[in-house]
């Protein structure tokens, strides 16, 4: 029988780029996640007897809420709901899960790379039929419903035994606990040539992952230990933990320092890799050299036809905005589409959908590609160790020969966290009021060619999105980018981002911060970053 609870709106259900993040004590509010989740689908109005996805990273309250949206579900016409065993999907399983079987959505519950614990973030996203993030249209109309929602609908059932696989029914709706890993692992099977691989293993290829103790783990075990051979234990921190093992779980050279130093000293193995909370995003280490996000994106592109799933060539590569240009190289030597969007995955869609792009990537370590409709960090890891099979070189080989052929974009990104949020915004505000000045004015010397807004209209279907991020370009091709993240659950992270380009014949082998020392000399100048946050450095450099 249909239960209907009153309830009440809450003020701050407004989604971000990868849907509403909040602190775990504001979910565990009575009715504060069932009003989210009834919201969307009010929004969404699925049609009686749909499939539903839901899974999530593992974090603290995962259960509990996974719990509430099978009722939820059960009570709002769902014929079947797919839970991952143990309530567990990474982010591009979820995706995967969704299109293999289906489904008219899916409920991922995660805060990404953010800590987790009962004092930390938690996170519920809702994505759409071809496995992608709702859109904006649909985040909008989510959003509007969580200010008017005045009750919510839920069925009176036991808990579901997340843990054993097979079928259960609740309140008439057939709720199957999956495999979290056979679906991807089959699936990557079908991309990447798994024998040569192997046959590298064999010959000595040798590997570090950190799974972070998140969602990748098991992923990470099965693949790289069970399916391609590496020796137990190059799976580290592999078994999921609800707080992750009280670290924080973004793989950067600050979070996964423990694997960055390894691959600096004399006991290195070839690569090093690691994951992030939800399994979306990825630390590419060669032996003593580090791949930043938009190189990896660059190599992958140019590389990817030595694995078989993407023998027959690209459409096309998109990118986030902030992501360096190295990859519009790749793709213009490839004589295919170069598209930069927005941050957010969510605009890679419909480019996706329209065979547009093949690969796509973001300079916040995200790289995908057609396969799924969400960033896939051990994808990324297996296209990278496809390649190292078929060339037999090393990662520090690899990359040199590229920067020779297409020119090395110098890049970094400096991170201020938990800014009071005002004084960002201000901070934004005076910049943007700054720009009709900038022009031909002389930072040291950089010399600006241009300031603006980024704005972008979507080529598939016309949709506009504004406000996306404020640029500085200088004559000569190097950039300083600002933006507000977000991704967090206090105050505001805002994000600095450095290009410099160097083009092939130049200086190639250089320490990136002193490459882009008077970029960060300009960036202050410019924006006042110091003066108006009190930050004398920022939080994090990746």
């Amino acid at each position: 029988m249909i239960q209907t609870i009153p309830s009440s709106p809450f003020t701050d259900q407004k989604p971000g780029t990868s849907g509403l993040r909040k602190k775990v004590r504001v979910f565990a509010q009575p009715n504060y996640a069932e009003n989210f989740i009834q919201s969307v689908f009010d929004a969404v109005q699925p049609e009686a007897g749909s499939t539903l996805v839901i899974g999530g990273d593992g974090r603290y309250h995962n259960r509990t809420v996974i719990q509430a949206a099978i009722r939820i579900a059960a009570a709002n016409g769902y014929g079947r709901v797919l839970v991952g065993q143990g309530g567990i999907l990474s982010t591009p399983a979820a995706s995967h899960v969704i299109r293999k079987y289906g489904a008219s959505g899916g409920l991922i519950l995660s805060a990404s790379h953010n800590p987790g614990g009962p004092d930390e973030d938690f996170g519920i996203k809702y994505n759409i039929a071809n496995g992608g993030p709702a859109p904006e249209a649909i985040t909008d109309a989510i959003f509007a419903r969580t200010k008017v929602i005045d009750r919510w609908l839920t069925v009176e059932a036991a808990d579901v035994d997340l843990d054993t696989l097979g079928s259960q029914q609740v309140a008439g709706t057939t709720v199957e606990v999956i495999d979290s890993v056979a679906d991807w692992a089959d699936l990557m099977e079908t991309l990447f040539d798994f024998p040569a691989i192997r046959a590298a293993v064999a010959g000595g290829l040798s590997m570090a992952f950190d799974a972070m103790h998140a969602v990748t783990g098991p992923y990470a075990v099965e693949v790289l230990e069970r399916r391609l051979g590496f020796r137990p234990g190059t799976v580290q921190n592999g078994v999921p933990l609800e707080d992750f093992g009280g670290h924080h779980p973004d793989p950067n050279r600050v979070h996964a320092k423990v694997l960055f130093d390894l691959m600096f000293s004399p006991d290195a193995p070839a690569f090093g890799a690691a994951s992030d909370g939800d399994g979306d995003r990825n630390l590419i280490v060669g032996k003593g050299i580090f791949i930043t996000p938009s190189d990896s994106l660059a190599m992958l592109a140019a590389n990817a036809h030595l694995a078989p799933g993407y023998a027959k060539g690209l459409a096309g590569i998109a990118r986030s905005m902030p992501t360096s240009a190295a990859a519009d190289r790749v793709a213009e030597a490839l004589g295919i589409p170069a598209f930069e969007t927005p941050t957010g995955w969510k605009f890679f869609g419909t480019l996706l959908d329209a065979g547009k792009a093949t690969i796509c990537g973001e300079e916040s370590a995200g790289t995908g590609s057609d396969h799924v409709r969400e960033k896939d960090g051990l994808w990324a890891v297996l296209l990278w160790l496809n390649i190292l099979a078929a060339r037999g070189e090393s990662m520090e080989a690899i990359a040199r020969q590229h920067w020779a052929k297409f020119g090395r974009n110098y890049y970094a990104r400096h991170d201020y966290e938990a800014l009071p949020k005002d004084d960002a915004e201000a901070l934004m505000a005076a910049l943007e009021a700054s720009f009709p000045t900038l022009p031909g004015k002389a930072f040291g010397p950089l010399t600006v060619e241009k300031a603006d807004s980024f704005a972008y209209t979507d080529p598939v279907d016309g949709s506009f999105s504004a406000n996306q991020g404020l640029r500085v370009l200088f004559v000569g091709g190097s950039r300083i980018v600002l933006r507000l993240s977000g991704t967090g659950t206090e105050g505001a992270t805002l994000r600095l981002y450095l290009e410099r380009y160097e083009p092939a014949g130049g200086t190639l082998d250089a320490d990136t911060d002193a490459m882009l020392s008077d970029l960060i000399a300009a960036a202050e100048a410019i924006a006042g970053i110091a003066a108006r946050t009190g930050r004398s450095a920022p939080d994090v450099i990746t």
